[in-house]
């Protein structure tokens, strides 16, 4: 993949994991994630999914790390990552088929802006090291009901 034909995000949340393999496996696999490109020598990868983009690297206690604090599960507490798909059914399915437990169930939602309602399809689930992923299906918008 050249670097010139892809359109890079402006934020991209970088993940510390415990096992690149076994985040891989979910971001991927169970997630429909990408690898745009990887440097398996350091243990790290950048994937992608629509114009979602995040980075996944394997934590290592040898190398300088950005840690602000002691990292214990489950990683990333107090935030969660919105990610808008397509179509949230096939992430449901797949995540059925392997058994993995969802935090909150599929659910629709709309959330007030202004005069405006938008509408989402959604579940949260978490990674293995418990980062807390929104997956969201876009219904599109309504005006506020008065």
């Amino acid at each position: 993949m050249r670097s010139e034909d892809i359109k890079w995000a402006a934020l991209v949340p970088e993940f510390v994991v415990s096992n690149i393999e076994e985040s891989l496996r979910f971001w991927c696999e169970y997630i429909g994630f990408k690898v745009m490109y990887d440097r398996k020598e350091d243990y790290f990868a950048y994937l992608g999914l629509g114009e979602a983009q995040v980075m996944l690297e394997q934590y290592d206690p040898n190398d300088r790390e950005w840690e602000t604090g002691i990292m214990e599960k489950p990683y990333g507490r107090g935030i969660n990552f919105q990610i808008e798909v397509e179509a949230v059914e096939p992430i449901l399915k797949q995540l059925k088929e392997v058994g993995y437990k969802l935090f909150i169930e599929v659910e629709e939602r709309w959330y007030r802006a202004d005069d405006v309602e938008f509408g989402q399809k959604q579940f949260l689930v978490q990674d293995p090291d418990g980062y807390l992923l929104r997956l969201i299906e876009n219904l599109g918008e309504r005006k506020v009901a008065e």
